[in-house]
């Protein structure tokens, strides 16, 4: 609202209309960029994932900072004259159509957010714009509000800060920019920034004061939507990079501590070769349920076992060392790998937090060079031999956790000197495919690598051309690999 004509302000000159235009095009192709951008963070996790109620409250927020803006410039537009018949002739043709105007009832929600008010000081008159009823609730018929009744529609806890606003303004001739909340008849709370001068006479005494009061509401709502949004995202990271913490150290501390070729039995003719290696997925932060593991038993056989849980994080590595420990207190103890997977089986469903997983367990016998294993749903163990690679033939076994009562039966497969055995996880690449394509994806490519094992002397030659295979795919999940090789 312009300042009344006999205010000491000098009268600013009008924008060009087409200036304003060009503006209010703008304004309302960012509005429609914007609308796209919203669209695109809708999403089903909406309510569980942190990260998009953020976006979406930033999102909600430049919205409503854009209809304000579209509702001022509509506004300034209604001000500026009309461009006359031979002006328009003059022009030069748009570069491009116009936007389409807002529909009504579109344009009324943009407008009825601002209003203006006038209280003359000489005369007692009010005068306020129809905004400014619509905004307060307040029908025209009753009549404007004086700045002695004005408090009557403010919330109490802001009517002190809207009383000094106002003695500031006509006392001491300072402007005033605040907010306060008001109560309006329907006992709907609205939160109003008001903007005003007050306008002096011939002798500095304050005449009048005219104001320009905004409706922020939805606007102050979604700012709040943002800091809590934002808050609360900034826990959960918190929380996150708490967790991984843990999953990786809990990792670390139950992961083979070896590092390159293991070899058994310690002090004598090297029966089993052995190396390992946790490969992490393509998203670092994601620490999965994976292990490698090889132990000499006290019978002189070693125990070889790769599996995976579900999930990832603390949850994951706690489970996977909790199955971890019961594989080598349970092997120690005498169980063959069949039993040992029932077992096993047994502890994950009565978990207290269950969980799926796959495993593969092998006890290899260097007297007799025999390999007696077991599987849970998992990929069989790969047998390399004079140059070509095969899978072994699995017994039966089904995924842990997933069956009360199952029952698991073992394998057994008569090795040779010189002879490989690979144990993966099937997180190895990158699940293009689905189905058995995808489970058998990982098997194959190994299995082409027989001519380079063929070419290597030790586990861990074996174990660096895994990596160089493997390394650098974009896993979707973590994968652990384990190479033992037969001594002569």
């Amino acid at each position: 609202m312009p300042p009344p004509l006999f205010a000491d302000h000098s009268a600013d000159r009008p924008p060009e209309r087409e200036t304003v235009e060009a503006l209010i095009t703008q304004a309302r192709r960012l509005r429609g960029g914007l609308d796209a951008v919203r669209e695109s963070t809708v999403d089903t996790s909406l309510a569980t994932d942190p990260q998009l109620r953020w976006q979406r409250a930033l999102c909600d927020l430049a919205v409503h900072h854009l209809d304000d803006l579209g509702g001022h410039l509509d506004q300034l537009r209604e001000g500026l004259p009309t461009e006359s018949a031979d002006d328009l002739a003059g022009a030069e043709p748009p570069a491009a159509p116009p936007e389409p105007e807002p529909a009504p009832h579109e344009r009324g929600s943009l407008l009825r957010r601002v209003g203006s008010a006038e209280w003359n000081l000489l005369t007692d008159e009010v005068s306020w714009s129809d905004e400014l009823f619509a905004m307060f609730g307040r029908a025209p018929s009753d009549g404007p509000l004086t700045l002695d009744e004005l408090p009557s529609l403010v919330h109490p806890e802001d009517q002190d800060g809207l009383a000094t606003m106002v003695t500031d303004c006509l006392v001491d001739g300072r402007p005033i920019d605040g907010e306060f909340r008001i109560v309006r008849p329907d006992e709907t709370l609205r939160t109003v920034h008001m903007v005003g001068e007050p306008v002096l006479d011939a002798d500095g005494s304050t005449a009048c004061m005219w104001a320009v009061l905004r409706d922020v509401s939805e606007l102050r709502r979604s700012q709040q939507a943002v800091r809590e949004t934002r808050d609360s995202l900034h826990r959960e990271r918190q929380i996150a990079q708490t967790e991984h913490r843990l999953a990786v150290e809990l990792q670390e501390a139950v992961l083979p501590p070896w590092r390159g070729s293991l070899r058994f039995p310690h002090g004598g003719p090297v029966a089993l070769d052995l190396a390992g290696r946790y490969l992490p997925s393509g998203t670092r932060d994601l620490i999965g349920g994976g292990w490698y593991d090889a132990l000499q038993l006290p019978d002189g056989t070693t125990l070889m076992s790769v599996g995976d849980l579900t999930g990832h994080g603390v949850t994951a590595t706690s489970g996977m060392a909790m199955v971890l420990g019961a594989l080598r207190g349970m092997a120690v103890a005498g169980h063959r790998p069949g039993p040992l997977m029932g077992f096993v089986n047994q502890l994950l469903d009565t978990a207290a937090q269950p969980a799926l997983g796959s495993a593969v367990c092998g006890r290899f016998d260097p007297a007799a060079r025999t390999l007696e294993w077991a599987q849970a749903g998992h990929p069989a163990p790969l047998l390399f031999r004079g140059g070509t690679g095969r899978a072994l033939d699995p017994p039966e076994g089904v995924l842990l956790g997933a069956t009360s009562g199952a029952s698991y039966t073992q394998h057994t497969e008569q090795l040779e000197p010189g002879d490989l055995l690979v144990l993966h996880t099937d997180g190895l690449v990158p699940r293009r495919a689905q189905g058995a394509d995808a489970a058998h994806e990982g098997a194959e490519r190994l299995l082409a690598l027989a001519p380079r094992f063929a070419g290597t002397r030790s586990a861990q030659d074996c174990v660096r051309i895994v990596v160089e295979e493997f390394g650098t795919a974009e896993r979707e999940d973590d994968a652990c690999v384990l190479i033992a090789r037969v001594g002569g």
